[in-house]
């Protein structure tokens, strides 16, 4: 297996460098279905996460769904512990919701991303996750 060889039951897509300000590493990025509805398949190399966000959204819109679907990786709300997630591991980010998610130090992470739709949906990037707060982040894999 080569450095960006890895297996998933999605296409890895093309380097995420549209959006390659707001992460830490090297991400992928593979549109699974657009419209209204969009979904895309975001694969995270080893120790690769963005930087908080949050999705903003009316009328039921802007709430963020992520759907581990091979890896090992982490997601975490501001002022809450980090979660641990894996291969089946879903997890709901409530629009206005300060965030981040990424690949564990030691392996590659993807998961599936949907935002629900609704009104004025929109996404503001915000700070690093710093190496300081990645390092203290427990590398057992299990949660904190």
């Amino acid at each position: 297996m080569t450095d960006t060889e890895f297996p998933q039951p999605f296409p890895r897509g093309e380097a995420n460098d549209a959006f390659a300000e707001y992460f830490i590493g090297r991400s992928y990025l593979a549109p699974l279905a657009g419209g209204s509805a969009p979904l895309a398949n975001v694969t995270f190399e080893p120790g690769c996460r963005n930087n908080w966000h949050i999705h903003h959204g009316e009328d039921g819109g802007g709430d963020q769904i992520l759907m581990c679907t091979a890896g090992s990786g982490w997601y975490q709300a501001e002022g809450e512990d980090p979660v641990s997630l894996g291969p089946g591991s879903v997890i709901r980010v409530p629009a206005g919701t300060k965030h981040w998610h990424g690949a564990k130090a030691g392996s590659w992470f993807s998961h599936l991303a949907y935002i629900t739709p609704g009104t004025n949906v929109s996404n503001e990037w915000l700070e690093p996750v710093t190496d300081a707060v990645y390092g203290a982040l427990p590398q057992n894999g299990e949660n904190a």
